[in-house]
């Protein structure tokens, strides 16, 4: 039996038969995998804590025709503090699921795996939000995935000065000039468009080392619930949840 080892995070895990989970990881090396952890759900299984969601570390695997089992694993973070905060842990779930939208198999998982690793750690920050920390998140795995709108420049005409407003059909912003007052388009302010603009050019490490007022948060929730409706085909049970919780 040849082995592989793999730097991941289980996204998802569900009950496969008496024992048994069927796992979805997210990898640096290949991607999103399906894989299964045989008697995970025995009392005393070796694999018993680490196939649940969020566990980060190695998984050293046996790749089958379809799917791959779990051999060994080496845990180094079970994210213990999203366990016992019930906000964070839709939170992290949400962050988990829209990961698992965007990945796929035989892909390079490195960029995704690492930003929702350090938005996973980021929900503990008291300093920041949790509501901030989702829409960075969200902005940030749009850019990952080629599907980022357009904030530095206008999307009509190119020009990067005096943007004024996010036209939700064109998935960007228009300058002044551009700038019609349709049913489509939203105003931003500056410091709401520069928060955008720092989060997709920002180094990983500086993402969440800044805060923003209330109004600069509620521009860019609306800008990115405008742009995630245009990119996402279907609602996720998480955030459906998520949105429950904090009505």
């Amino acid at each position: 039996m040849t082995a592989t080892a793999v730097t991941g995070m289980v996204l998802s895990a569900m009950p496969v038969g008496e024992y048994d989970k069927r796992l979805v990881i997210l990898t640096k090396e290949k991607g999103k995998i399906t894989a299964f952890a045989k008697g995970a759900r025995k009392p005393g299984s070796a694999f018993l804590a680490c196939s649940n969601p969020f566990s980060f570390g190695t998984f050293e695997l046996y790749e089958g025709r379809s799917a791959y089992t779990v051999l060994a694993v080496n845990i180094t973070n079970y994210f213990e503090e999203l366990r016992v905060d019930v906000e964070g842990a839709y939170y992290g779930m949400y962050f988990c699921e829209l990961a698992d939208y965007y990945s796929h198999e035989f892909e390079d998982g490195g960029e995704s795996l690492k930003l929702l690793y350090q938005s996973l750690k980021a929900l503990s920050l008291e300093n920041i939000g949790k509501p901030l920390v989702r829409r960075i998140y969200e902005l940030r795995l749009f850019q990952i995935n080629g599907v980022a709108p357009q904030v530095f420049a206008c999307v009509k005409c190119g020009r990067k000065e005096e943007l004024v407003s996010y036209k939700e059909t064109l998935s960007g912003v228009l300058c002044k000039n551009c700038h019609t007052g349709s049913k489509d388009t939203v105003k931003i302010s500056e410091a709401a468009l520069y928060t955008m603009q720092y989060i997709l050019s920002a180094p990983l490490t500086k993402l969440y080392t800044f805060t923003v007022s209330g109004e600069v948060l509620q521009e860019l929730e609306t800008c990115m619930d405008i742009h995630a409706r245009e990119q996402i085909d279907r609602e996720l049970k998480s955030l459906k949840i998520l949105k429950m919780m904090l009505l």
